[in-house]
């Protein structure tokens, strides 16, 4: 029966990203590509390798967390609801971004984002060391992905939220 709520939890991160992918998907090559991005910007391709691991290490991350802290109890609320709202905001970044072209609520998002997922990671350190360490990939590509949102959201000065280029 554990098994199932292991691979709950480390299935549920892909879920909003996999929706958040299936709905945006046509922005990439007709919006995104479009944009002046700098040279160090990561090639399409490895965006849902990297995704993938990423959030199956979260996920994993997220069962620990719940496991050492007997399930959803209230010792539970501060270290999981952290994640809840992290990955609330991170599924929502890929909308904003490529479904709305709102640069400046990405760009938010994404701030907010680091903040929760930094919050997420103290307070899971003192609950359970590896699920801190299985997050630290995630904030290693949080912190390329912020100055990749703040370069983009710079260097495309003349873009209108909401409007296709």
């Amino acid at each position: 029966r554990m098994w199932a709520y292991t691979v709950g939890f480390t299935v549920l991160p892909h879920v909003g990203g996999f929706l958040g992918w299936f709905l945006t998907r046509k922005e990439i090559p007709e919006w995104y590509e479009k944009l002046k991005k700098p040279s160090w910007c990561p090639s399409r391709k490895v965006f849902p390798v990297a995704w993938t691991m990423l959030y199956t290490g979260m996920g994993y991350a997220s069962y620990l967390v719940w496991t050492d802290l007997g399930g959803c109890g209230s010792k539970a609320l501060v270290p999981l609801g952290l994640y809840g709202a992290q990955l609330a905001l991170n599924w929502a970044w890929p909308p904003l971004f490529f479904g709305a072209h709102n640069l400046n609520l990405a760009l938010m998002d994404i701030l907010c984002l680091d903040a929760l997922a930094i919050g997420t990671l103290c307070s899971w350190y003192r609950i359970n060391r590896l699920a801190a360490l299985l997050l630290l990939p995630y904030l290693g590509w949080l912190a390329m992905a912020t100055c990749l949102t703040a370069r983009v959201w710079k260097d495309n000065p003349g873009h209108k939220p909401g409007k296709s280029d």
